[in-house]
């Protein structure tokens, strides 16, 4: 049993996309999640995972392709929203550890995920917005964005931004930095 609060599981989603609207009949769908676990007390990354998720209502666009470089072969490959929110559950204790994201879209995306597609939502209240955190911690007048805050803390970015669980390392990262100035919530 992990002792309470000691574990952040840090979170970041890529969704289709398109250019523009989407096309007649697709929704914007979770195709990654990407998943860093962060020890607050150690104060290190001590864990990256990747769910690769086969949406059900949409298709990779080319644009969406260049984005993430994630294809829609790729993604076919992957498992349903309902398993993945399982997995997150059952593997990462999503319901009873805290968990952060930048900003708020992967929370509000996977709330509206959840509610169309009828699966129960896999985490607990315990939600941190870190991209808030971080310009509150550093005193910004404005909210930056995962590569912004990384070239603000000097913080080299790791593999390819757009990559869920690239940019969710790189958060950790950026969390680890908020940590270090006392200024993490919790």
């Amino acid at each position: 049993m992990e002792p309470h609060g000691r574990l952040l599981n840090v979170v970041d989603v890529e969704a289709t996309c398109w250019e523009g609207r989407p096309p007649g009949g697709q929704v914007s769908e979770i195709i990654e999640i990407g998943l860093c676990v962060v020890d607050l007390e150690t104060r290190e990354r001590v864990e990256r995972h990747r769910v690769l998720v086969r949406p059900e209502r949409s298709s990779v666009s080319a644009f969406c392709t260049e984005l993430t470089g994630l294809t829609q072969e790729e993604v076919d490959g992957g498992i349903g929203f309902a398993e993945a929110c399982a997995l997150l559950e059952r593997e990462h204790r999503a319901r009873s550890r805290a968990w952060a994201s930048w900003g708020d879209y992967d929370r509000k995306q996977f709330e509206r995920q959840c509610a169309a597609a009828g699966v129960r939502y896999p985490f607990g209240r315990r939600h941190t917005n870190a991209k808030a955190t971080y310009s509150a911690a550093h005193g910004l007048p404005r909210r930056l964005g995962m590569a912004g805050a990384l070239r603000h803390a000097g913080i080299p970015l790791e593999g390819r931004h757009h990559s869920g669980v690239d940019d969710a390392w790189n958060i950790g990262a950026l969390v680890l930095d908020i940590v270090a100035r006392d200024a993490w919530p919790g």
